[in-house]
């Protein structure tokens, strides 16, 4: 188990802590001092409610770990550890053309591709980069990568469908190889209806496999069609096959959910490799319950101690 920090000029503002300190104990002096001019320091203590001469330790560590752990959000702390991930780096391709207002999925193929992004967020083992695009007749990277859950499901829950321009297939393996390039092992979950109308299939494989990209592809709709606002819309598989078999990925049918959840499991391929996790939002978090427990306690009698 290893730490790194990817901003460790941060570290700078730890020399904050004995400033705190100077502060807290300057000010314990001069509440003294003001206490002396009174005889009766019980009754100033029960005045006040507090006790003058108290270091009031408790409530010193307290801002001294917040301060302490906020420093080391912003500086990027990282805890590496050996654990089962996968060593693939993935973009979620949602196709947002019109053709995915389509009805033959419940409530709309969009609908059903978003969930289903999702679901795969929601599997993916501790460490992976994942990004968010959407396309249609151009793309739109939605989210770059990173490895917070929470940021991906809020990209792809804003994805809507809309443009007039088509489906251009090229331009979405295009976006995401680019959003890939600085990864490991690269890999593109592309979620359409196979409508594809600008661009070709063949170039989008001839990209991918010149940057040594894998793309799983996952059909979302039906054999049979739905009606959408400009007319009635199939799910092409063919286009979608090709692309995958091409690149050695490989093809889903979104029309059984639980299967394909099973099977978007098994892409992980996971074995023992190290995990990079970045602790930003576990500092944070911790930083604010500390920050009311200290509150809780200041508003008490519990906030000085003899």
């Amino acid at each position: 188990m290893l730490f790194s920090l990817s901003h460790p000029q941060y570290l700078l503002l730890l020399f904050a802590i004995p400033i705190i300190f100077f502060i807290h104990f300057f000010s314990l002096t001069n509440k003294k001092k003001r206490a002396l001019k009174f005889a009766n320091f019980d009754a100033i203590a029960k005045i006040e409610g507090v006790d003058f001469f108290s270091k009031n330790i408790l409530m010193l560590f307290l801002n001294v770990l917040i301060v302490t752990l906020l420093i080391f959000a912003i500086s990027g702390l990282t805890l590496h550890i050996t654990a089962k991930s996968t060593s693939f780096s993935y973009v979620l391709a949602i196709d947002s053309s019109q053709s995915m207002e389509a009805k033959d999925f419940s409530p709309s193929r969009i609908e059903v591709a978003k969930q289903t992004a999702i679901n795969f967020i929601d599997s993916a083992p501790m460490g992976v980069r994942i990004g968010v695009i959407s396309f249609a007749g151009d793309s739109k990277i939605e989210q770059d990568m990173t490895q917070r859950k929470d940021e991906l499901k809020n990209s792809i829950n804003g994805i809507v469908t809309g443009g007039y321009g088509g489906t251009d297939l090229y331009e979405a393996v295009l976006s995401s190889s680019n959003l890939l390039k600085n990864e490991n092992d690269k890999a593109i979950i592309l979620l359409s209806d196979g409508q594809i109308n600008v661009g070709s299939v063949d170039q989008a494989i001839s990209y991918a496999n010149d940057n040594e990209v894998v793309i799983h592809t996952i059909g979302i709709g039906t054999i049979e069609g739905g009606a959408t606002p400009y007319g009635f819309s199939k799910l092409d598989e063919d286009s979608l096959k090709s692309l995958a078999y091409n690149t050695n990925g490989k093809y889903f049918s979104a029309e059984n959910r639980e299967n394909l959840s099973n099977a978007l499991s098994g892409i992980f391929d996971l074995t023992q490799r190290n995990v990079a996790i970045e602790l930003f939002d576990y500092l944070i978090i911790i930083s604010l319950i500390l920050i009311v427990l200290e509150f809780f306690l200041s508003n008490t009698r519990y906030g000085s101690f003899p």
